[in-house]
């Protein structure tokens, strides 16, 4: 990949007014430019205050100035950022004064792409970096920041080279056989193509709860009317999000609220007691209750504890994992405890909600006392997936017909799957998908 040879710019911090707003350069030309509207640059990584003027001499504010020379530096480049007050119409002039001069205004994900394109980090940690901005939980975050230190990489790049090292121990014996010695046969090939195999699947776990605790979880709450399911979504929420009334079919719409459980972003979505009924309203609610169910990463069937018998499971769809929660034990005088999928607790005074997020937390793959290992996105378990299938397919050819040359080929594209992964083979049109998700100033 060529690295580009323009100098860009951009806001990097947040939109809307702040105590302080940064200005980011990045390019060969970037102290140049800085030095135009500086007066004179600080020496590298070190700070001084400056007044900032326009092309026409006019000041635009006084702030800090860093300078970060190449490749010692974020992008890998010379770069330079401006600390200035956060109105939004400084950072906007001053942005300007910096295009005036010679830069380009970086599209979104500019200088993480430069990052990655520089060899300053790969893809998975350029990703992370992204994860890390848009983290919505303590452990997101953390889980995010261990993929940005390389955690991530690190292992998948330790399984490639493991790949890379079988495959080629293959196709050296299979150029240079030995005549006493039937290497495909002798079980030791096997016994490494497992190993490469466990060591895949536990990786694929690790990264799908990385998944999950990056993207989150939806979740649909679904039951008979009554059942107490608007109850439930105020306690979890510890805020009265839905309004609770004894009448039946109070709730006619879907009403969502985004919680923390485990350190897991959940949105809970309330919706209609399913049930028959002629009222049209009650009926699109219930319509709608049924598509927020194809739709979740986890269904809550509420009922009430004092009738369970007359509540019978309904048409659920199968592809979603469930839950079911016995509410009301404060009516119905049962304890609080959860036994497989159930549980049982009561809304209304909060006995077992804390039964009930060890519950989700299980069913998504973590627990209060796991971090999380890092953050991963749903492509990288794709080409887990992939790479997984690949060496599963190679053992079966191995173990099916003994053909070295079969396995060989699987386990190359295995490598390259997870090659995706870091970015040490990936095309410019899934750079392009990625980046273009970033902010504009990262």
């Amino acid at each position: 990949m060529k690295r580009k040879a323009d100098t860009i710019c951009a806001i990097a911090t947040p939109p809307g007014r702040g105590g302080v707003g940064v200005i980011r350069l990045s390019g060969p030309d970037s102290f140049a430019i800085a030095e135009s509207l500086s007066g004179s640059l600080p020496a590298p990584r070190s700070v001084a205050l400056r007044s900032f003027r326009d092309a026409a001499g006019e000041l635009i504010d006084q702030g800090l100035i860093l300078c970060f020379a190449g490749p010692a530096s974020f992008t890998g480049e010379d770069v330079v950022e401006f600390q200035v007050h956060g109105a939004p119409v400084v950072l906007q002039l001053l942005l300007k004064a910096c295009v005036d001069a010679g830069a380009r205004r970086a599209d979104p994900g500019e200088f993480s792409q430069r990052a990655f394109l520089n060899d300053r980090m790969d893809l998975a940690q350029a990703e992370a970096v992204a994860d890390l901005i848009a983290a919505g939980t303590e452990k997101a975050a953390r889980a995010a920041t261990r993929s940005l230190e390389g955690e991530f990489s690190r292992q998948v790049n330790a399984l490639a080279e493991a790949l890379i090292e079988l495959r080629v121990w293959i196709e050296a014996a299979l150029d240079f056989p030995d005549e006493d010695v039937d290497f495909l046969a002798d079980g030791q090939v096997l016994s490494r193509v497992n190993d490469l195999l466990k060591r895949l699947e536990v990786l694929l776990a690790r990264a799908d709860a990385g998944r999950i605790l990056n993207d989150g979880i939806r979740v649909a709450i679904i039951g008979p009317p009554n059942a107490g399911k608007s109850s439930l979504l105020n306690a979890l929420s510890r805020r009265d999000a839905a309004i609770v009334t004894p009448t039946p079919g109070t709730t006619r719409d879907v009403l969502r609220e985004t919680i923390s459980i485990a350190g897991l972003s959940v949105t809970l979505a309330d919706t209609a007691g399913l049930r028959e009924t002629r009222d049209h309203i009650e009926a699109e609610g219930v319509r709608r209750a049924e598509r927020e169910m194809q739709a979740a990463d986890l269904i809550f069937w509420v009922v009430d504890s004092t009738s369970d018998q007359a509540q019978p499971l309904p048409g659920l769809p199968s592809s979603v994992p469930m839950l079911r929660i016995h509410n009301k034990i404060d009516l119905s005088g049962l304890p609080a405890r959860s036994e497989g999928r159930e549980v049982w607790l009561s809304a209304a005074s909060g006995a077992g909600l804390n039964l009930l997020e060890a519950l989700v937390a299980a069913e998504m793959g973590l627990s209060e006392s796991d971090g999380g290992d890092f953050s991963a996105r749903q492509r990288h378990v794709d080409q887990l997936e992939l790479a997984l299938a690949c060496v599963r397919r190679g053992r079966d050819e191995l173990a099916a017909s003994g053909s070295g040359e079969l396995l060989a080929e699987e386990l190359r594209q295995a490598a390259t799957a997870l090659g995706e992964i870091t970015g040490q083979m990936s095309a410019d049109e899934l750079l392009g998908r990625i980046f273009s998700s970033f902010c504009i100033g990262k």
